[in-house]
């Protein structure tokens, strides 16, 4: 027998110097679907649950039980701060959205790749995954490097 167990947010004020910005943010790892939940809050914050699900309810086939399951997890994971408002939450991001992109590349990097970007880069160009347009972006990158 399975028993549904839903934890009560801790609540956090939060304001925009309290946003994580480090790659070493402690935060635990963030599933796919928790992913969503952070797309939308990083697109706009902060959200209720019922907005968060506007976002993302549709797309992923989800019931609000499910966002608000999601947004507990993100919580207690230290990654979203809650904030009253009357009888609901205000749902806002601690972690940053670009320290958490630069956390998985560099995850994604060490374990695919050995800690090495060029087998990634070769892989990509030998899979035919990168446009001309990504090409010319690396160059621009790797001369800018250079400098």
């Amino acid at each position: 027998m399975f028993t549904n167990v839903i934890e009560l947010p801790t609540v956090v004020n939060v304001r925009e110097d309290d946003v994580t910005d480090s790659r070493d943010s402690g935060t635990e790892r963030i599933s796919e679907a928790e992913h969503a939940v952070m797309e939308a809050l990083w697109q706009r914050s902060p959200l209720t649950a019922a907005e968060v699900c506007d976002n993302v309810c549709d797309a992923r086939g989800w019931s609000m039980p499910t966002v608000k399951t999601l947004l507990s997890r993100l919580v207690a994971k230290g990654a979203v701060a809650t904030e009253p408002d009357g009888r609901r939450f205000l749902y806002s991001p601690l972690l940053a959205r670009k320290a958490y992109v630069g956390g998985e590349s560099k995850r994604l990097v060490e374990r695919l790749f050995g800690g090495r970007a060029g087998p990634l880069f070769a892989h990509l160009a030998e899979s035919e995954a990168l446009s001309d347009d990504d090409i010319a972006q690396i160059e621009r990158l790797l001369k800018e490097l250079k400098q």
